[in-house]
């Protein structure tokens, strides 16, 4: 990579990064579902009508919209609203590595390398460790909220991969379109009327500039930025730069909000990244091919695997 695309890779680290210490100043303005429903609001609007039209099939980015949108971005910004630190929000985030290859195999029949099944040993280690840090000192719900929107991630990635969206900016504008409404309703439904007209009539530039933030700085500039590295040079060179997140998730979240990092803290962090990329770095074995019945060892079926779409 040239110097200025590997400067642009920990730029958009750093921006996914320091996305949970704004996502943490941010709770204290909004309700957590409003607070996402206007990311994506934010996000979508006007870049939708910039973009042109969606480049795959909107199953896909339904699907997408929903899983990453409503559910993993629901889900953390609730587990966080009730006591989840941000930068420990943003280490345990990565074991989303580990349940996209457990949904690969079960889904697209990929199989693990034994190095791979131990990377997800490993990082499953490391949310062990970390949920013993966090039980010590703040809500296990908050946590496990977390892991939880880890798990929709890895279903979002799975879709995505399906999808094979040739823009990804295009796609992440498009799919950001889609749980506006939803967790819209979902806010009035759980937080309230009351709750967000209170929030959006005692709305002041430091709220207003956290919703820009997490909607052009981590959606809009990070995703597009991340697609443009990805089609130059290739995924194996590019994905290691996502380890560096909560490295800047948990620095930000100590300078700038005074987030004890305590030595279980970094053990976890030691685990979690280390089994992330052997997960994530380590490429699956190819799914073995069946001869064709009746043709003995003659003959060796070069089929595809089967597809998992509804097409």
């Amino acid at each position: 990579m040239r110097p200025a695309h590997v400067l642009l890779a920990v730029l958009v680290a750093a921006v996914w990064g320091v996305n949970f210490t704004v996502i943490e100043v941010g709770l204290g303005h909004f309700p957590p579902l409003l607070f996402s429903a206007l990311r994506f609001l934010v996000a979508a609007l006007p870049a939708v009508f910039l973009v042109g039209p969606p480049k795959v099939a909107w199953k896909w980015i339904v699907g997408v919209g929903l899983a990453l949108g409503v559910a993993k971005f629901g889900l953390l910004f609730i587990g966080m609203d009730i006591g989840m630190p941000g930068g420990l929000s943003s280490l345990v985030l990565q074991v989303q590595a580990v349940f996209t290859a457990l949904f690969a195999v079960a889904l697209l029949g990929e199989r693990p390398t034994r190095v791979r099944v131990a990377g997800m040993a490993v990082a499953l280690a490391g949310i062990g460790v970390a949920a013993v840090d966090e039980g010590a000192s703040g809500p296990l719900t908050g946590f496990a909220l977390v892991v939880a929107a880890a798990a929709c991630w890895g279903v979002s990635n799975i879709l995505t991969r399906k999808a094979s969206p040739p823009d990804s900016l295009n796609f992440m504008i498009w799919v950001s379109t889609v749980p506006v409404l939803p967790l819209l309703a979902l806010s009035l439904l759980l937080e309230g009327w009351s709750a967000d007209l209170a929030a959006l009539r005692s709305l002041d530039w430091s709220g207003a500039g956290t919703v820009l933030y997490v909607a052009w700085g981590a959606t809009v500039f990070g995703f597009g930025a991340w697609g443009w590295l990805l089609h130059r040079h290739p995924a194996s060179t590019v994905a290691p730069f996502s380890l560096l997140v909560p490295v800047f998730g948990m620095t930000s979240a100590a300078l700038f909000l005074g987030e004890s990092i305590t030595p279980l803290r970094w053990c976890a962090a030691a685990l979690l990244v280390g089994g992330v990329a052997l997960t994530s770095l380590t490429p699956a074995k190819p799914r073995e091919a069946q001869p064709p019945r009746g043709a003995g060892n003659c003959a060796i079926n070069h089929e595809e695997p089967a597809r998992t779409d509804a097409a």
